[in-house]
Order: C-alpha cells, then structure tokens, then sequence
C-alpha cells in the first residue's frame, strides 16, 4: 500500500508542475490586444521621433540641427542694369522699398541659406537699416551718406560696410561684367568670420515667425489669387503667377521674369505681402522717408488665395493681422512689398 501511495504522490507532482509549465508558457505569450496595444505604442513613438526637432525661425521649414547663425540682411540693387541679381534667390525673406526715383531697392534676409556671393549691393537708407534692426541681423551694406555712416558707426546696427572692404576678395568683390556702382558683391559665407574679427556677435536666437502647421494648410482662406500686378509707377510694375504645382507665386519685374544670374531658376514665393503706407521725398535726389510705424492696408497673397489684412509695427517689424490677431504664413520664402499710399490704384488681383 505504500508503494501505491509514493507512486499516486509522484504522479501528482508531475500533473501540477506541468500544469504550472503551461500557465507559464501562457503568460509568456501576449493576447492579439496586448499586441496591438504595443504597436500602436511603438507606432507612436516612430511618429513622435520623425517630427522635426528643429525649424528655421523665418521660412518655418525643416532644419537638421539648431539654428544658431545670426540672420544676414543684405542690401540688394534693383536697377536694371544690376539684373538679373546674384543669391537673391536664397533669401528667406525679401522687402522691397522705393530707393529714389522709380528704383526700387531690396532688403534680402539670409539664415536657412547662406549663399557663396550676392548682389550688386547698394547704399544704405534708413528704413532699411530699421527693418535689418528688427529682425536683429547683421546689416551688410556697400556705402551710406555721412550723416547715415556716422550713425552706423555709432553702433544703430552692427553692420559691415563694403566701402571698408571694396575689393577685398574676401568680403567684397568687383565683378568686371557690369559697372560701378552696379557690381559690388558680397561674398556672404565670409561674413561671419568679418563680423568676429569686429567682434560682432555672429549667434542670435530669432524670433519665430507665425507658420501654418501642415495639417492646417488645407484651411487657409481667402478670394482666389493667381495674377497679382502692382504698379509703383507706369514705368516701375511687379508682378506674380500662381504655380498651383508648387504651391508658391513666381516673381515678375516689369513683365520679365525675375531670374537668378547663376543658376537662371525664376524666384518663387510661398506668400506675398503688400504693405501700403505714407512715403514722402525728402531731397533733390527724390530719396523718400518712408513711415514703418503707423500701420496700414494690404493683403497677404499664399496658397493660391488672398485676403485684406492689416499691418502693424511689433517691436520694429512690419507684421500682418487679421480681425486682431497675428496671420499666419505658409511655410517657405517670403516677399514684402512696401508701396505707397493707395492701395486700391495700385494692386491688381485675380
């Protein structure tokens, strides 16, 4: 009978840990939810790591590390014996002001992009040198009248003047295709190592501009917008055309396509400003004053749509606001237009 008992007892240990193998066998396993649960989890965090860590403050886009490097603000020619411009087509942000006359002159902003060379520069002028001041660049430039220069070089903005390093072959070239004062350039990726020599700081952390995110884009709004003419004068027009493919406005300068001199790729824009504010001359020369404080008319041009804003001056900047608030841009490149008052005689849209 003991023998009995030991052997029932043997086998019962061997039901139980089998039993027990099994269960742990099991809890091993995860069900078919716990597995969805875990992808979904892992899914997550694969989307979370592809979001981009950082973004270039003035075109919204993309950037593969943190953006450091001070914004360049470049003094751009527009005669036309300076066309087509060299590097334009790399600014983040353009403004186009009256100069004298029926001239008009660029402030081209560089950041996301620092080209080998762009130009002809030209002079400097006041309102220029505020916007470069808002947007806390270093303001490059090839000469200024005295009252202008000895202003600058009491420090209104850190800047770089050409008329110190005409032809230097390192910050300024004179390029033998065109005439003086129409081929001064700036060979921009020196700039920074000029600005430390004068110890200007060369680091700066802008200001974000207001960008649509991507799943917002599909929402933007306003009447359709595919021509767009303004006429400064009857001798002076800028023009832009939709390009539904890219999503961005091709720029035109009195009916020609605004082209760069290198590549001879057309300027395409993701959104147009237009600011109308109150211009006056100032001297024989007909240089003008332009207000940059009081606010105004005008319209932000983006996705193929335009609508009526108002701009307002924040902390120096020329910035648009509809029904009270901020207006968002659409990712990419910008170009401001400052015209003057009358808006509705001078911008054509259809």
């Amino acid at each position: 009978m003991r023998k009995y008992y030991v052997i029932f007892t043997l086998l019962m240990i061997l039901v139980v840990s089998s039993a027990c193998s099994d269960d742990e066998e099991t809890s091993e396993e995860p069900t078919e939810t716990e597995q969805t649960a875990e992808e979904s989890t892992e899914n997550e965090e694969d989307e979370v790591e592809s979001k981009p860590q950082f973004t270039y403050p003035l075109t919204g886009e993309d950037a593969d590390q943190e953006v450091t490097n001070r914004a360049l603000a470049v003094m751009i020619n527009n005669h036309s014996k300076a066309r087509p411009q060299t590097g334009l087509i790399h600014a983040d942000v353009v403004y186009e002001f009256l100069a004298e006359g029926p001239i008009t002159r660029f402030l081209a902003v560089y950041q996301s992009q620092i080209p080998e060379a762009v130009g002809p520069v030209r002079s400097a002028r006041s309102y220029y040198i505020e916007t470069a001041k808002a947007h806390e660049a270093l303001y490059i430039y090839h000469g200024a009248a005295n009252f202008i220069e000895e202003d600058l070089r009491a420090g209104w903005v850190d800047n770089l003047n050409g008329a110190y390093y005409d032809n230097d072959g390192f910050l300024f070239k004179r390029e033998s295709f065109r005439r003086a004062p129409h081929n001064s350039y700036a060979l921009l990726e020196n700039a920074y190592e000029v600005a430390k020599r004068n110890n200007i700081e060369t680091e700066k952390d802008h200001d974000w501009l207001g960008f649509y995110e991507e799943d917002e884009l599909s929402g933007v709004d306003g009447s359709p917008a595919t021509d767009i003419r303004i006429d400064y004068f009857s001798n002076l027009s800028v023009s832009y055309e939709y390009d539904e493919a890219t999503n961005t406005y091709a720029r035109f300068a009195d009916g020609q396509p605004s082209t760069d001199l290198n590549t001879e790729e057309q300027l395409h824009y993701s959104n147009v400003l237009i600011y109308e504010t109150h211009h006056e001359v100032i001297d024989k020369a007909s240089r003008r004053d332009i207000d940059r404080e009081s606010g105004g008319n005008g319209y932000l041009i983006q996705n193929g749509v335009a609508k009526e804003i108002e701009w307002k001056n924040v902390d120096g900047l020329m910035l648009p606001f509809v029904d009270g608030k901020e207006a968002k841009l659409v990712p990419g490149k910008t170009w401001i237009n400052v015209i003057p008052m009358g808006i509705e005689e001078k911008v054509t849209i259809q």
